[in-house]
């Protein structure tokens, strides 16, 4: 595996890549608490398919560089981060498969640069008009999004995070997760100012929301959409109203699985994932 230090949109990301210089460009995007190396089994099975995976470490995150200002996390800006990375690596046209905040993300990439994105793929991570939908009617979803509000405030949610070696980080990881890969996180969250600019991407997020930033809307692009059944952050519902978001789309929901779905079922998110991609 090549790791690689590229800068993108004033900033310089480290990025991780497998597979065939010459293979179909496949970027995965992580969400929040993870890192690049939350895709390490998918990365694995698309590069032994022929593909060439692309797995940055995002704006805030681990290795890349953190501006500590809120404005810097801004949903646009993180979209043509990674564009700017698709040019600087020579892609015209990507595919992309994003997780939690990651797929958000890559809903706002494929809204924004329709045409450079060739198929989707989003593991937990609500359509922006679904969720805002759902929000307005399920009592149960606004209280699982607690967090979002309270990472609005200043300073406490990083000293809570903090604490105790990170102990809520640690809480809300899966209970499979091995001792090794437990380890790898502590290091990326213990990292020069981590923490602040992870939570910066909720901060960012919420003012993007209120400004508009984003006029989001359907989504022409083939989607696959996977998702937990025993989310408890994030409803089933949301990957229901976020299919109908998607005139191309499909849905597959894993029973008895939590919001950690490439960790909990890899076997089979590989397989899909390799299925969806196939046709490029």
């Amino acid at each position: 595996m090549e790791t690689r230090y590229i800068k993108t949109n004033g900033i310089q990301l480290q990025v991780r890549m497998i597979g065939p210089s010459d293979g179909k460009p496949i970027f995965l995007l992580h969400g929040f608490p993870d890192f690049w190396f939350t895709w390490e089994k998918q990365m694995e099975a698309l590069a032994a398919s022929g593909f060439r995976v692309i797995a940055p470490d995002q704006r805030g995150y681990n290795h890349s560089d953190k501006p500590l200002e809120k404005e810097a996390y801004r949903q646009r800006i993180l979209a043509a981060d990674i564009m700017g990375l698709a040019d600087a690596l020579g892609y015209d046209t990507i595919s992309l498969a994003g997780h939690d905040f990651g797929g958000i993300v890559a809903w706002s990439i494929a809204t924004l640069y329709p045409a450079r994105v060739q198929k989707l793929a989003i593991i937990s991570a609500p359509h922006f008009l679904a969720s805002m939908k759902y929000s307005r009617t399920n009592t149960s979803q606004k209280f699982k999004s607690w967090y979002v509000l309270f990472f609005q405030l200043p300073f406490l949610p990083e000293r809570l995070i903090k604490a105790f070696n990170y102990r809520v980080l640690r809480k809300s990881m899966p209970k499979s997760l091995s001792p090794q890969l437990l380890k790898r996180y502590l290091s990326a969250w213990s990292q020069p100012n981590a923490i602040h600019t992870m939570v910066n991407w909720y901060r960012g997020f919420v003012d993007g929301v209120k400004s508009r930033e984003i006029q989001y809307g359907q989504i022409d692009i083939p989607t696959h959409i996977l998702w937990g059944e025993q989310d408890k952050y994030l409803e089933v519902g949301l990957a229901e109203l976020s299919l109908k978001q998607c005139t191309e789309g499909r849905l597959t929901v894993f029973d008895k699985t939590s919001h950690w779905v490439m960790h909990e079922r890899s076997n089979e998110v590989n397989a899909i994932l390799l299925k969806h991609f196939s046709s490029l």
